[in-house]
């Protein structure tokens, strides 16, 4: 990304900027390149499929929370899980990835579709990156992989009450959140041996969605 003039090329963005938000000429935006920098732009010339603009000024988007939040989610029914997606990325979550545990109803996930509501979230939550969605991994695979996270914290309601200086000096946190089932006997003995901090959202039993979004919420922002 630089200063000067550009032709953005994006159907998408073309498409927000003409037809969306109906912007003009001499009008300003800024534009993301999804690493952290934003750009000031002018728009200077609308045309079918392009847009014109110049680029006045690049900085570094502080929008960003100092903590690396990692979700381990179970899959949920499509809608639900994008509601997920799409919240977690609002919030601030680094990383998003779907997890397959015992009592998974539904195993599949349109990633191009989870991408895609992503980088809107992100957009219009005036982020400076887009989360990553990581591959789908069973449980035993995901509890492997949270291993190089500084802390991983397993939601249930068998855990103790969360307090204000749980997450206090932690950089990256991975959380897991299971589905509407619940998890298995085994798989909270498996959490217990991997290490995992048990804590609770609560005596209420929410839904799957609720938890993943309540969960990262407050992996984020308690201090």
């Amino acid at each position: 990304m630089q200063t000067g003039k550009i032709n953005l090329m994006n159907t998408e963005i073309v498409h927000q900027i003409k037809n969306v938000l109906k912007l003009k000429t001499g009008e300003r935006i800024l534009l993301c390149n999804g690493t952290g920098l934003e750009a000031e732009a002018e728009i200077l010339n609308i045309v079918k499929n392009e847009v014109e603009v110049n680029v006045l000024k690049i900085e570094k988007n502080t929008n960003e929370p100092a903590r690396e939040v990692v979700l381990y989610c179970a899959v949920l029914k499509r809608e639900n899980f994008e509601l997920v997606a799409q919240k977690a990325t609002e919030i601030g979550v680094h990383k998003i990835i779907p997890i397959i545990t015992e009592r998974t109803i539904k195993t599949k996930i349109n990633e191009i579709r989870l991408r895609k509501i992503m980088q809107e979230a992100a957009e219009q939550a005036g982020r400076g990156t887009v989360p990553t969605l990581g591959k789908t991994m069973s449980f035993e695979e995901a509890l492997q992989e949270a291993k190089q996270n500084d802390l991983n914290v397993f939601f249930d309601r068998s855990g103790e009450n969360l307090v204000v200086d749980q997450f206090a000096g932690i950089k990256i946190v991975g959380i897991f959140v299971g589905p509407e089932g619940g998890w298995t006997e085994k798989e909270i003995t498996d959490a217990h041996q991997a290490g995992q901090k048990f804590l609770s959202l609560g005596k209420t039993t929410l839904r799957g969605e609720t938890a993943a979004i309540l969960a990262a919420y407050l992996a984020l922002k308690v201090v």
